[in-house]
């Protein structure tokens, strides 16, 4: 398997809920026009506590700062899995599981941390830029490593970075997270890029006019009844969405794309407070042992928790295995 470093520089922001109404006019934009802008990479995801946004540098530029948004210090990088000249794909293959031993597993314990963006087409494995020599040090024995350059891929030379390089010592025991899964049942769709003025006024409508976020579960509760989730993604061209059933009823279903089973997936939510960019093996906690079941996931991370969807039929296993896990105090 190839792994490659794409050219997009990638910053991870939250913006506040109260503060939507003043990045209105540049998220349409990114959302609709991303021609005028030259953003290549653009996400959006709603939670319940704010508004999480990764892009490039180009679709930085458009978002003015204010008291309303909260910008990660680092600069990411995003790496994708190819095999067999294809990328390792969110919904048709087995998503974050699928790479859980050969990327993520290895990085957490090299102490390098890792954000997960999983869209319909590719998983991407955002780490710090700060971060690339360990990443390429740890994978090298594992992949053949290519960096994009002005479009071409050109072959990493491992003794670039090797040469000095310090083996990290190993990450210490990670904080295991508590888990909680909502009652929404998910999809995880695309649409043609050509189709997206059809369905612009439903996107502003939910994204931008959506209801105020439920309530909490209460402590000791594994499941909230249901959670406010919306992600959107224009990476490269390709759109990916993942919405709840509830709302996909509310759009052209001609319009939306999904695999060819249509299945639904259920949510596990991790973290019970906020989680730090600094923490290592947060990813690793939910994808390693999902791998060992050979369960399929989905991942998004957001700027306080990280949200993996699975399928709707291994919901109750999956909160099983994560809370066996949990007991144990996770390794």
């Amino acid at each position: 398997m190839d792994l490659h470093i794409l050219e997009h520089r990638v910053r991870v922001l939250s913006v506040a809920r109260c503060g939507l109404w003043l990045y209105t006019h540049p998220l349409l934009k990114l959302l609709f026009l991303p021609q005028r802008c030259r953003c290549k990479f653009f996400s959006l995801t709603e939670t319940p506590e704010d508004y999480t946004i990764m892009l490039d540098e180009e679709g930085f530029k458009e978002l003015p700062p204010s008291e309303f948004m909260q910008v990660a210090d680092s600069t990411w990088l995003a790496l994708s899995v190819v095999s067999n000249g294809r990328a390792s794909s969110g919904c048709q293959a087995t998503g974050v599981t699928k790479i859980a031993k050969s990327v993520i597993a290895p990085l957490a314990e090299h102490n390098v941390s890792v954000l997960m963006l999983s869209t319909y087409q590719t998983d991407f494995i955002l780490v710090r830029e700060k971060d690339l020599p360990a990443v390429i040090h740890t994978l090298a024995g594992e992949f053949d490593i290519y960096k994009e350059e002005n479009g071409e891929f050109v072959p990493v030379n491992r003794d670039d970075v090797s040469n000095g390089f310090l083996k990290p010592k190993p990450a210490a025991s990670p904080t295991v997270h508590p888990v909680q899964s909502p009652q929404n049942r998910f999809c995880i769709l695309t649409v043609a890029p050509d189709t997206l003025p059809a369905i612009a006024t439903m996107l502003i409508d939910v994204l931008f006019y959506s209801p105020s976020p439920p309530k909490e579960a209460l402590p000791g509760r594994q499941e909230l009844d249901t959670i406010t989730f919306f992600a959107f993604s224009l990476i490269e061209g390709y759109i990916s969405i993942v919405m709840d059933a509830e709302t996909q009823k509310r759009f052209p279903s001609d319009l939306l794309l999904t695999s060819s089973t249509g299945e639904l997936w259920r949510m596990v939510r991790i973290g019970g407070q906020p989680l730090g960019f600094d923490e290592c093996g947060i990813v690793a906690q939910i994808a390693e042992p999902l791998a060992a079941a050979d369960i399929s996931a989905y991942y998004i991370s957001t700027f306080n928790f990280d949200h993996a969807l699975v399928p709707e039929e291994g919901i109750t296993e999956v909160i099983e295995l994560l809370q066996r896990r949990q007991e144990s105090g996770g390794r």
